[in-house]
């Protein structure tokens, strides 16, 4: 358990950026908690821009012809998603950082590590859709290239409660997992 004081040095604004992880309409439909998550999402969000906090959103990006790893084309084989359901539920401000990403990390084929090495921010502060891949993957690979993962419990999900339940009892071994609420009381 981090202590509030310590949670208050980790969450500066100068230090952080705020990641809403694949916030793509095919995955908010699938979540089995989509009015809480979506009011503690934009309460995240929306005390981020107060304080001037950077926000990211990723955005699930195809890989070019040809180059489809067999994940990919085992979605397709499912079906895939319609373009429409690709649109992000919430959308990006002008300030706001739109990164295309192929995996599950934040950090593989991205600049992010480069952005928040340029600008001296440590905090990675993780909002979004799936609890138990994307969001556990790159708080894990945060962490393991010398960043601060904090996780917003209500401000991230799953389609599989279960297993977004075991993501956020391994990510609390390890990350500090606080609500949105307490988020927006640090950035006040």
């Amino acid at each position: 358990m981090v202590s509030p004081d310590v949670l208050r040095e980790i969450l500066k604004p100068s230090n952080s950026i705020l990641v809403a992880w694949d916030m793509h309409r095919a995955l908010f439909n699938g979540i089995f908690n989509k009015d809480e998550f979506q009011r503690a999402l934009d309460t995240a969000i929306s005390a981020a821009r107060r304080v001037n906090v950077p926000v990211i959103f990723t955005r699930i990006t195809p890989y070019p012809s040809g180059f489809e790893p067999i994940t990919t084309r085992i979605m397709q084989w499912r079906g895939g998603f319609k373009p429409e359901e690709m649109e992000l539920i919430v959308q990006p401000q002008p300030n706001d950082v739109v990164i295309n990403k192929n995996t599950w990390s934040l950090f593989v084929g991205t600049n992010v590590e480069l952005l928040l090495r340029n600008s001296g921010r440590y905090t990675v502060v993780f909002t979004g859709i799936s609890t138990d891949i994307g969001v556990e993957t790159s708080a894990r690979h945060a962490y393991a290239l010398g960043f601060i993962p904090v996780i917003i419990s209500d401000a991230v999900s799953s389609h599989d409660r279960e297993a977004h339940e075991r993501s956020l009892m391994n990510m609390r071994r390890f990350f500090p997992v606080i609500t949105a609420n307490e988020l927006a009381k640090y950035w006040s």
